[in-house]
Parts: structure tokens; sequence; C-alpha cells
């Protein structure tokens, strides 16, 4: 995809979709790296004006830019997860439980939502609920993801179109699949009904190295 065709891309998500909320996290590592934005544009391949958006959430970034950008500055997933959708006071961020109205979450482009199932961030886990909105996708079919760690996810509702290498599954409610995230791979609705799923990516963090596309993410 383009830098043009990505900034119309992320223009038009955002006019429909909540923010992301995980602007000024970036923004703050970058700052902090002493990156300006045409230096980390250059090194994941978009353009400055697109990340100049997403950190003024302007714009949500799509899964895989958000996995380029969080490797670039050296953040985890779960750092990049908001709080400000909670309403449950503060005194009670230390209870394991978490009920629906208390999730962290991250808004990203096209309609796709991870909400934290956890009470904090665990560095070694991500355990979420995912939902992908009819049409939303996790990456370009000609760019799969990958990264460290290993994904598990269960269907829940809808369908989805999980590809990994050159196989691609379709999973509806019950379904579950398993894959080593080091394979190119790329999720995608089917039909016309959002897929929710509760995905699992474990050992994330152990992958130093920068975003990769499989022409040369949940």
């Amino acid at each position: 995809m383009t830098d043009v065709a990505a900034d119309q891309t992320f223009a038009g998500a955002a006019e429909t979709h909540e923010p992301s909320h995980i602007g000024p996290r970036l923004r703050a590592q970058r700052e902090q790296l002493g990156l300006s934005l045409r230096e980390l544009a250059r090194r994941i391949g978009v353009s400055a004006s697109l990340i100049s958006q997403i950190e003024r959430d302007k714009v949500n970034p799509s899964v895989s830019t958000l996995y380029s950008l969080a490797r670039e500055l050296g953040l985890r997933m779960g750092d990049l997860f908001s709080d400000e959708a909670s309403s449950v006071p503060a005194a009670s961020a230390h209870s394991p439980l978490v009920t629906p109205d208390a999730r962290a979450l991250i808004n990203l482009e096209s309609g796709v939502t991870w909400e934290r199932l956890t009470a904090d961030a665990d560095p070694g886990v991500e355990f979420l609920r995912v939902v992908y909105d009819v049409g939303s996708e996790s990456c370009p079919e000609d760019s799969l993801m990958r990264h460290g760690g290993k994904e598990y996810g269960y269907m829940i509702a809808g369908r989805l179109r999980v590809q990994v290498g050159f196989e691609r599954y379709e999973l509806g409610p019950g379904d579950s699949i398993s894959f080593d995230s080091s394979s190119p791979h790329r999720l995608s609705t089917i039909g016309d009904r959002p897929a929710e799923a509760i995905w699992v990516v474990a050992g994330r963090q152990s992958d130093g190295r920068r975003s990769q596309s499989s022409s040369g993410g949940t």
C-alpha cells in the first residue's frame, strides 16, 4: 500500500470509529528516543503525516502499522492499552477481576478492536477479546504479518479467515486455531457480520526484530 493510499484509508476509518487513544504514548516514546516523524516514518515505510495523525489520535493505525510502530519504538503491546474506557474506580485497579466495562482497549483502523482481558499488562502473554468489523483485516493481502511468539484463537461469533503462510482457514463459532507467529499471517472477516474471538499471543516480547512483511497480526 502506498503512503497516499494508507493516509486515505486511515482518514476514512477515523470518520466512523472511536479514536485509538494510543497517540500520546507513541509520541512520548518517539521523542524520548530522539526520533523525528520523518525518520520513524522512513523506518516503517509510511508517511510522516500519517504518524502525526496517529499521534494526535486523528486516525487509527491498522494492526500491521501498530506492530511496526511498537517494535521500532521498543514498546510492548501491553504498554499501549488505554484504561480511559474503564468506569471502575482506581481503588479497584489491583483486583484480578476484569468486568466488561473495565477492559482496557485499543481501537484500530477499519473497526478492529482489541480488549485486554487481564487487569494489568502481562509481559509474557496477551489475553484479548478481538472484534473485526465487516470488511476488516489485520494487514493487506500482499503484506502478511509475522512476529515473535505463538497465537491461539477461539471463535465466539461471526466468521474469520486466518491465513498462515500459503494456507487459509475459515473459522466459525466454536472453532479454534493455533500457529507460530513467525509464520506470515493475516486475519480478515468473512461475510456480513463482525467476527468476535478470544485471542492469546504468547512470547511476542521475545521478538526483537523490526516488523517484516512476507512480500519481501491479529
